[in-house]
C-alpha cells in the first residue's frame, strides 16, 4: 500500500507561534443533531428547551464559500463539514458543490452519523464529495441506544454505510469513541464486520469535550491497548500517515484485510503537528478544537468587510496561535468553565 505525503508548507503562507501552518479547516454547517450522545452533546444539557441558533444565525452558504475561499489563500487545503449533525443542514449537497469547486481546495470531506446518509449519498457524490466518516461506536444495539441518546436505529447508521459505498464515496471512514466500561469490549467486533470492507475503522480515545461528558482519565482505553487486542487476532502493521499532521496512526492487516487507524489524542497528544482550525456554525473562527473563545467573523462578513479585511483577521488570530490543549489537558482543565457550546463531532480526519 503506497502512502501519499502532502508538502503542506508554503512561504506566503501564516504560521502559529509554534511553526505550525494553517492546512485543515472543519466547518460547522449545523448546530443541531439528531442523536444526544452523552460524551458530546448530553441531553441532559441539550434538552428539548435548549436554545439552538436560529436559521438567519447560521453562516449561510455564501458566507461559508466566501471564508473557505479566503482560508484556501492561506494555506487551507482540506475541509470537512461537520455538525451538529451536517445532514441537518437543508440543501447541503449545494454547499459542497461550492466548495469542492474552490482553487486550491484538495480535498472536502463529511463527517456525519449516518442517520441521513442512506438518503443524500447519492446527491453528495454527485456533487463532488469523496470522502466520508460516519461515527459509530458499537455494533450492539443496546449500547449503540444508550450512546447515541436513544434517538435512532442501529440498521439506519448501517444502511447509511452501505449507500455511501455504493455510491463511490469510499473507502468509508468509521470513528468509533472508545470509552472503557461502556463500549470496550464491542471494539472488536467493529473490525470483524468492516474488515476485508471498503470501510476504515478508527479507534478514538474518550476526550474531554469541555466538562460536559464528566470525562476521568479512568474511562479512556488506550490505543496501544485496543492495537494489541486487535493484533493479537489479525496481525496488523504500520504504514506512514498520508501526509504531515494526520491525526490517525495507520496500520493495514498482514493478510491484506484492509486497514485500521488509532487517534490518541490523550495517550499520545499530536498538537505539536496540529494544523487544524475550525469554523462554528455561527461563524466563530476557533484555533483549536478545545478552544472556549473564537473569532467572530460573521460581524464582519455581514457588515460589510472586504476581502483583505477579512483575510488579515483570520491571519492576525493564526499568528497569535499557542494552543496545545492535549499536551497541557491536567493544567488546563483545572481553570477551564464548567460548559461550554462545542459544534463538532469527535475529531478524526
Amino acid at each position: 500500500m503506497s502512502a501519499r505525503v502532502h508538502d503542506i508548507r508554503g512561504s506566503h503562507h501564516p504560521r502559529d507561534k509554534l511553526g505550525r501552518p494553517l492546512h485543515d479547516l472543519r466547518i460547522s454547517v449545523m448546530d443541531r443533531c439528531n442523536f444526544r450522545c452523552p460524551y458530546c452533546m448530553p441531553k441532559e444539557t441539550f434538552h428539548e428547551n435548549y436554545r439552538f441558533l436560529k436559521s438567519q444565525e447560521r453562516l449561510s452558504f455564501q458566507e461559508i464559500t466566501r471564508l473557505s475561499r479566503l482560508f484556501a489563500s492561506l494555506g487551507v487545503r482540506k475541509l470537512r463539514l461537520t455538525g451538529g449533525e451536517p445532514l441537518l443542514r437543508a440543501n447541503l449537497p449545494e454547499l459542497i458543490g461550492d466548495l469542492t469547486s474552490i482553487p486550491g481546495i484538495d480535498d472536502t470531506a463529511l463527517t456525519t452519523n449516518g442517520v441521513l446518509l442512506a438518503k443524500h449519498a447519492v446527491d453528495l457524490h454527485a456533487n463532488g464529495l469523496r470522502r466520508i466518516t460516519v461515527s459509530l461506536d458499537t455494533l450492539d444495539k443496546e449500547i449503540f441506544a444508550r450512546m447515541s441518546g436513544g434517538f435512532a436505529q442501529l440498521e439506519s447508521v448501517l444502511e447509511g454505510i452501505q449507500a455511501a459505498i455504493a455510491a463511490g464515496l469510499s473507502p468509508v471512514k468509521i470513528n468509533a469513541v472508545i470509552e472503557r466500561g461502556v463500549n470496550d469490549h464491542t471494539a472488536v467486533d467493529l473490525v470483524e464486520h468492516f474488515r476485508g470492507s471498503p470501510v476504515i475503522v478508527r479507534f478514538i480515545e474518550f476526550m474531554d469535550v469541555g466538562n460536559r461528558n464528566h470525562w476521568s482519565a479512568d474511562q479512556v482505553v488506550p490505543s496501544r491497548e485496543l492495537k494489541d487486542k486487535i493484533h493479537a487476532r489479525w496481525p496488523i502493521r504500520p504504514v506512514p500517515e498520508n501526509y504531515q499532521g494526520e491525526v490517525a496512526q495507520r496500520w493495514v492487516f498482514e493478510d491484506g484485510g484492509g486497514e485500521v487507524g488509532f487517534i490518541s489524542s490523550v495517550t499520545q497528544p499530536f498538537c505539536g503537528a496540529c494544523s487544524r482550525a475550525r469554523l462554528s456554525s455561527e461563524g466563530k473562527f476557533y484555533t483549536c478544537l478545545f478552544a472556549t473563545q473564537g473569532l467572530d467573523l460573521r460581524a464582519p462578513l455581514r457588515d460589510g468587510a472586504v476581502d483583505s479585511e477579512l483575510l488579515s483577521l483570520i491571519q492576525g488570530a493564526w499568528l497569535k496561535r499557542s494552543d496545545r490543549y492535549s499536551e497541557l489537558r491536567e493544567q488546563l482543565r483545572e481553570r477551564e468553565p464548567a460548559t461550554r457550546k462545542i459544534e463538532m463531532y469527535y475529531i478524526g480526519g
